[in-house]
């Protein structure tokens, strides 16, 4: 498990947009924007969870933020309707698309997964597996939360799932 993961931005008011919008279909909210003794940032968690943390924020040596090659931060959705709402909101917020919503059974039965590039060029993904609910420990319970959280982020960006 980790603590928190970082990628850094050379504009953070246009990356925080773009996350706003494709957290908020997973359930993740902006916390704060500016930790103690860090540079301006966007911190993004999950409601009643300290940990793990995502940031965004403007690199500590004041150089120029790149992407790195290679890396990538992966999201987790509850369903497969979720990734598509994220990655569309992604889109709608200066994303890029690197990999549409589809299945990709090469990484397992059940995976369903979309890639894009965030407006500095972080290359994220948003993937549902199968029948694995973070959201809940009993199916049914998972099944409720997942079908609210469905409805509710495609009305907040006027999509139809």
């Amino acid at each position: 498990m980790f603590s928190h993961i970082t990628v850094g931005t050379n504009n953070l008011s246009r990356s925080a947009a773009f996350y706003d919008a494709l957290l908020l279909p997973l359930g993740m909210r902006r916390r704060h924007e500016k930790p103690d003794g860090g540079p301006d940032a966007a911190c993004y968690g999950l409601p009643g969870q300290m940990l793990p943390i995502f940031y965004v924020h403007e690199t500590f040596n004041r150089l120029p933020a790149t992407a790195g090659n290679g890396s990538m931060v992966a999201f987790l959705a509850s369903s497969a309707a979720l990734v598509d709402v994220a990655y569309t909101a992604g889109l709608n917020a200066g994303g890029t698309d690197e990999g549409a919503p589809g299945e990709r059974p090469h990484y397992g039965k059940g995976y369903y997964g979309a890639y894009l590039r965030d407006p500095d060029g972080n290359k994220v993904h948003i993937v549902f597996r199968g029948d694995f609910c973070w959201s809940a420990r009993r199916s049914d319970a998972c099944l409720k939360i997942t079908m609210r959280r469905t409805g509710a982020a495609a009305r907040h960006f006027g999509l139809h799932v």
